[in-house]
This record gives structure tokens, sequence and C-alpha cells, in this order.
């Protein structure tokens, strides 16, 4: 669902957002170069131009903007999220029931961001990656137990942080980063009363949680082997308008 009312700035970035060490550096160079390279922690937002996968001739290009996930910096995703085509926030699926808390927190940012943009521009969606889904589980069933895991761990997250408002508590005591709001808003859903935060009920705009690893292997060497650990993010950025 999308905010109501006439959209007509569409943007022209596709923002890579997420904590530190979600994975976000090999994403970007899979996408960019077609091979996952070794990870690197940056201060600055990293721009490149990205062919998005096409089923026809026309192939269509985008900035992919990499944001520092560090939590000092990572609100660098304010500068872009007016030109922003879509949102991609990576998590580490293996270490969400750990940092869930702190996820959620950055999350809760962007949210709070996209509901506070004016109404003449297109609300850009969110895909949320389940990354390391490898790591999860080695079964053929490991990207849905990854997807699993996120959805729950930050529906869960970000619910006790809507309640602690509506209750009148600051989520700055839910473990807000030293200078950050304390009163932000962005979590609205259209469910039925009590029935909690879920990501397909958010009121903001479109939220859709894939599963993603960085292993990506050469059809060349053996076709029947092939396997691309980011074909569902692919697919996703194929059908973006």
């Amino acid at each position: 669902v999308f905010r109501k009312g006439k959209s007509s700035l569409k943007g022209s970035a596709i923002l890579l957002t997420g904590p530190s060490d979600a994975g976000k550096t090999a994403i970007h160079s899979a996408l960019v170069y077609g091979k996952p390279m070794a990870s690197h922690t940056s201060l600055q937002s990293n721009v490149s131009v990205v062919t998005l996968p096409s089923s026809g001739k026309h192939h269509r290009t985008a900035k992919l903007i990499d944001i520092p996930g560090h939590p000092r910096i990572r609100d660098q995703f304010k500068d872009h999220l007016s030109d922003a085509k879509a949102v991609i926030f990576v998590v580490d699926a293996s270490a969400v029931a750990r940092n869930g808390a702190s996820i959620a927190e950055y999350l809760h940012h962007i949210f709070h961001a996209i509901t506070t943009l004016p109404p003449s521009q297109t609300v850009p969606p969110i895909v949320i990656l389940a990354h390391k889904f490898d790591l999860v589980s080695s079964s053929a069933q490991g990207s849905a137990l990854a997807v699993s895991r996120v959805r729950n761990t930050l529906e869960r997250e970000l619910e006790k942080r809507r309640s602690s408002q509506a209750g009148g508590v600051g989520v700055g005591q839910l473990g807000e980063d030293e200078g950050g709001e304390t009163e932000m808003g962005g979590l609205e859903c259209s469910g039925p009363v009590g029935s909690g935060f879920k990501f397909k009920d958010w009121e903001g705009g479109e939220v859709e949680i894939l599963g993603t690893s960085a292993t990506i292997s050469n059809k060349s060497e053996d076709p029947e082997k092939a396997f691309d650990g980011l074909a569902e993010l692919k697919q996703w950025l194929q059908e973006l308008p």
C-alpha cells in the first residue's frame, strides 16, 4: 500500500542500506561487477552505476548508492532519499536474533524518513534482504527460514518500539543511539487493533522480504550446478517501474 495522493517526482537512485557487516559491500560489487568482493568498512557513500536486470533488449541503468552502516554516519541515507527509486535494507539473517533491537532501530529511522517525504514524491518501495541465508541453513529451505527469522524478529522489535511510544516511553530507552531522536513516527499499521506491527500492514509503503546470499557460481563451469544467491533481488529490481 502506498500513500494516497498524487506523486509526480520519481527517483533514479537505489539506496543500499543496513547495519555494518550485513554484507552490503558484497551485494554492491555483485550487482555492479558481477561478482562479490571482499568486505570493507567505509565511512563514505559509494556511488556506482548499475545495469538493472531486464527481460527485454533495452537495459536500464540506475545509481546504486552504498550507504555506510556505522551508527554515527548511517543517516547519510537521508541525503539521497529525495532521489530514491528504491531502498534495499540488508540484514545478516544469521545474526538478527542477537542484534534485532539495533537493526530495528535503524529500520525505524528509514521508515520515519519515508513517511515524512513530501506528497509530491513517489514513495520508494523497500526490500529487506534476509542475507547470508546459507549460514542459517544449508538445506533447500535456507532462504525461507532466513526470511521467516528476519520477519519475525524485526516485526517483534518494531512493535516494541511502537508500543513504547504509545505508552509514553521514548524509544531512547530501548537502546536509541546517543543523539538520536526519541520521538519518531513511521510505524503506523492498518491491521486490527492489538494485532502488532506487521510489514504487510505498514501504512508507509510497500515492503518485501527476500532471502539472499553472496554465493554466485559460474554457469559456464557446470550449468546444472549454477547458483545465484541474488536471483530474487535481481528479479525484484527487474520489476521496478
